[in-house]
């Protein structure tokens, strides 16, 4: 087994070799492993060509896409089936449908949506927009992604986020953002109601922007930011996260 410089849940695969990143995996490295199933996930046309390299080496490479709960579903039965762990696999969908189930019986009383934007980066600011997890995460937490861009991310400007002005605000930091500054260091975007009401969060990229069974963590944490009025022990087996304001 191996994994890429990205991967660091569960701890115990800190032991695994590392083969690259996702995008640019060392094809040497990887064949080196000599692995009886590679795991690749879909991104940019730069993704689909180490998965060719890596065909034409005879290596069985399974590609996955996950932009809603329904596909990341479907990617874990998918996996269950090609390592022999089907009824694990179907064990996990069934859990992590029901808690989203309860995540939205929670929510169905609750007519506010606040507007939510979604810093996937900065200065040079990349921002989540309508397709991916994080627009699926964002709504099934009782929230509106503001950023009605169809795309999976929009560059955009502060003047827009600004014209946008959301109610919530939210500043992933991992490997895509790995030293976003808090909004009160912003002089352009202290005026915003996030920034004003102090609903200005920072949140783990892995958790929100990774496919994986902790994105149904990311939208039970994120349930409780915008609607703190849900706290109870039925909702949250995660702790939200504390606000970060530096």
């Amino acid at each position: 087994m191996a994994r890429t410089s990205a991967d660091r849940l569960p701890a115990g695969i800190a032991r695994l070799p590392v083969i690259g990143t996702h995008m640019r995996p060392n094809i040497e490295a990887v064949l080196a492993q000599r692995p009886d199933l590679v795991l690749q996930l879909a991104g940019r046309k730069e993704a689909s060509l180490p998965v060719e390299a890596l065909r034409r080496h005879g290596l069985r490479v399974a590609v996955f896409h996950a932009s809603t709960f329904a596909e990341l579903f479907s990617v874990i039965r998918r996996v269950g089936v090609l390592t022999g762990a089907q009824d694990r696999a179907e064990d996990m969908v069934r859990g992590l449908e029901a808690r989203l189930d309860a995540l939205d019986a929670r929510l169905a009383a609750t007519a506010e949506r606040p507007r939510v934007f979604f810093e996937v980066r900065s200065p040079n600011m990349l921002a989540a927009g309508q397709a991916g997890l994080v627009g699926e995460i964002i709504r099934r937490a009782g929230g509106e992604n503001c950023v009605q861009d169809r795309a999976k991310f929009a560059r955009l400007g502060e003047e827009e986020i600004i014209r946008l002005e959301p109610a919530a605000y939210l500043i992933q930091r991992g490997p895509m953002n790995p030293a976003p500054l808090a909004l009160d260091r912003r002089p352009r975007l202290r005026a915003i109601p996030a920034a004003q009401n102090g609903r200005a969060w920072f949140v783990d990229e892995q958790k929100y922007s990774r496919p994986g069974p902790r994105n149904v963590d990311a939208a039970e944490e994120l349930a409780l930011l915008l609607h703190p009025e849900l706290k109870g022990p039925a909702l949250l087996q995660t702790k939200p996260t504390r606000k970060d304001r530096k």
